[in-house]
């Protein structure tokens, strides 16, 4: 009898290279581990916006341009199915960090026709008509972490059944085979302990898209 399977909710935003890092990793969760991935979107954007003058210009730049890709993806799950909502991340992560595109128009554009969406989805990053659905989708996963963490946030059942839900892990480069199931046991195994909060080093590399 084959292994009953799990669904492990990934809140992302597109334009988090970390974020995208993780969910590499969790592609190879599901081939290594009895895991379905069930994406959903989160917004830096959304989570910064109380706090803008705190942070770096920098950041602030980075800010400005990431409310355009995650209004796309969400217009995108509404208008044409969450089965969508997977296959336009990789898309547009796979042209923003691997390939080094600009989070333009363009970009978008290319991205929604490598999965065969229609190109006017694109005009939803300049429009606020699907706010509401983003920012409910936001306000799922981070009310399951608290506000002091960013992207990814992941929830699964725990092995009693009760939710487990956790920032991150943030890792470079992806974890593949063995490497990526070990990876996934020990995060369930920290992340399932009551009163755990955090393991955490500083990074010495930046994100590494094999």
């Amino acid at each position: 009898m084959s292994e009953s399977r799990t669904t492990a909710d990934f809140w992302f935003d597109p334009l988090c290279p970390w974020a995208w890092m993780t969910s590499r990793w969790m592609l190879e969760v599901e081939k290594v581990r009895p895991v379905d991935v069930r994406w959903k979107v989160m917004s830096l954007a959304v989570l910064n916006e109380d706090k803008l003058d705190e942070l770096p210009e920098r950041y602030r730049e980075l800010l400005a341009t990431a409310w355009g890709p995650v209004r796309v993806v969400i217009a995108a799950k509404e208008l044409h199915g969450d089965e969508y909502v997977g296959k336009l991340y990789t898309a547009l992560g796979t042209r923003f960090h691997n390939n080094g595109e600009a989070a333009t128009r363009e970009t978008v554009v290319a991205a929604l026709e490598d999965v065969g969406l229609p190109a006017a989805l694109a005009d939803y990053a300049d429009q606020d008509v699907y706010d509401t659905q983003l920012r409910a989708s936001h306000k799922e996963g981070i009310d399951k972490v608290g506000q002091d963490v960013g992207t990814p946030v992941i929830a699964v059942p725990g092995a009693d059944g009760d939710e487990v839900a956790f920032f991150g892990p943030v890792v470079t480069p992806t974890p593949r085979g063995e490497a990526a199931a070990r990876l996934w046991d020990g995060t369930l195994l920290v992340a399932s302990t009551p009163g755990f909060y955090e393991i955490k080093r500083t990074r010495t590399a930046a994100p590494s898209f094999e």
